[in-house]
């Protein structure tokens, strides 16, 4: 789960969408020749190629204190910077837990040099959009506004970070907007249920906490609890300030100076926070609540930590698992075998795969709604599906698999907001940043025997971690669930 607020926007940009095929499909509608057609497809090679050899370097530079600085530029009019922090709920024990995510809320309500209304009154003037965020690994903080304007957003960054006033009534009004949050949050089955699935597989571990916490917990934070949370956490190795757009690296790294070179790396009485190992155990976590017309259900297995090279052919077996939803146009026609089965059979509203990853361990498995009568049906098509990629992942599908990714790699860092978040986490996980031309070569370098041997090493008879929220009486008992991660190898 991720908790995220974001401050009142009072300008919007225009988007562009492209559609996947949306050329072609004109083409063919107009009557166009094959060899247009053709054409069309040679230009569209062409633009990935230029894609990769064009997309802009990413500059790291690191001040004296340890804080990194890292930005893309693109010479566009407008800009993303922020700060990301390594300081989630995992930095957290049973008794704080939910501190980074209350603090991040914080960071709306004014600080030492300005109060609320004029934070907000500063940042409206410059027609920007505050927003934070809080993962499990990292706290985020960032501002999107015009280029000309970074010096001004880079400050009001630092203020917030580093003078955050704390003051009685602040917290308080604090408090009462993350419980309302928590009961709204909820309502989101999807979220509880991945809160369960990390509270099971990760049970007696830090992961295994929310992102928001306890509500006993916020009930009772204390200006003390917070400021000692900052204290521990909040120094400058921990610290990455990133930036994307229409922005100049070394101007970037003067405001970093001025601003974040007085931030600490010393730690109290050399008190250095380390992650606590978060052992996985096989096991199943359920909510049962036969009002609820639809059930969550989570089955994953333990994956492998952020750095691992394992990941690359793991997000390729999860792009032919691929995703469905009920509103999917294709029907029997869908490329993914899963997604045939269920709209052969009626199995289910909604399918996804997923792989989280933090920096030791990992996530790795499907979430899926259905009917109470068909869970049994999807955990069976699901696993059924492990083993087929284990076993009998073909040439073909992992071609389709590979340019689906490299596809949705370069989408997903359209704007100057997706890249900018894209450089704090890799920075804060990596150390540096994977380019696109990296991550090609990655991709291409997974063979189809690679990829069988990568999913049987993660799912051959693995013990998973199951939650199931809503009318969950006819979850199959867990041995039988474990007993079907076994299959013959011959």
């Amino acid at each position: 789960m991720r908790a995220s607020v974001c401050l009142t926007v009072t300008w919007k940009m225009a988007a562009s969408m492209y559609r996947a095929g949306g050329a072609a499909g004109k083409a063919l509608l107009s009557g166009r020749s094959p060899a247009l057609l053709c054409l069309r497809r040679n230009r569209s090679a062409v633009s990935y190629a230029q894609t990769l050899s064009n997309s802009a370097d990413t500059q790291i530079s690191t001040l004296d204190n340890g804080l990194r600085v890292a930005s893309e530029e693109s010479g566009q009019p407008t800009c993303t910077v922020g700060v990301w922090i390594a300081a989630g709920s995992r930095y957290e024990n049973a008794k704080n837990n939910g501190v980074a995510n209350f603090l991040e809320h914080l960071a709306f309500k004014g600080t030492k040099k300005r109060p609320q209304a004029a934070l907000e009154q500063e940042v409206e003037s410059m027609g920007a959009h505050l927003s934070t965020y809080t993962t499990r690994d990292q706290t985020a903080i960032y501002i999107k506004a015009l280029s000309q304007d970074l010096p001004k957003a880079v400050e009001i960054l630092a203020d917030v970070v580093q003078n955050n006033s704390l003051e009685d009534s602040q917290i308080e009004q604090t408090r009462e907007v993350v419980l309302r949050e928590m009961q709204e949050l909820d309502s989101n089955l999807e979220e509880v249920t991945f809160d369960y699935l990390h509270a099971t597989a990760y049970q007696g571990t830090p992961l295994g906490q929310t992102i928001v916490g306890p509500t006993e917990n916020v009930k009772r934070f204390t200006r003390a609890d917070l400021l000692e949370f900052i204290n521990l956490h909040y120094k400058a190795p921990r610290v990455v300030l990133a930036a994307a757009g229409g922005i100049k690296h070394q101007e970037l790294c003067d405001l970093a100076q001025r601003h974040f070179g007085g931030l600490s790396s010393q730690y109290e009485d050399s008190i250095i926070p380390v992650l606590t190992p978060c052992r996985f155990t096989g096991s199943a976590l359920s909510a049962r609540d036969d009002d609820l017309p639809l059930a969550h259900v989570a089955i994953a297995v333990e994956g492998p930590g952020v750095n691992s090279t394992d990941n690359v052919a793991l997000a390729l077996a999860n792009t032919i698992i691929s995703n469905y939803d009920v509103t999917y146009g294709g029907g029997k026609n869908l490329s993914s075998n899963v997604g045939r089965a269920i709209v052969e059979y009626n199995l289910c509203q909604s399918f996804q795969a997923f792989n989280i990853r933090y920096s030791d361990t990992g996530l790795f498995g499907v979430h899926f709604v259905t009917d109470k009568m068909k869970i049994e049906d999807m955990l069976h098509v699901a696993q059924g599906e492990w083993m087929r990629l284990c076993t009998s992942a073909t040439d073909g599908e992992l071609s389709r698999a590979k340019k689906t990714l490299k596809n949705s790699l370069v989408a997903q860092l359209d704007g100057t907001t997706p890249v900018c978040e894209d450089i704090g986490r890799q920075i804060l996980s990596y150390g540096q940043r994977i380019s696109l031309q990296e991550w090609n070569s990655r991709i291409d370098a997974v063979s189809s025997k690679t990829l069988r041997d990568i999913c049987s090493k993660y799912l051959y008879d693995r013990c998973p971690a199951v939650a199931a929220v809503g009318p969950v009486e006819q979850v199959p008992e867990y041995n039988r669930i474990r007993n079907a991660m076994y299959w013959l190898r011959f």
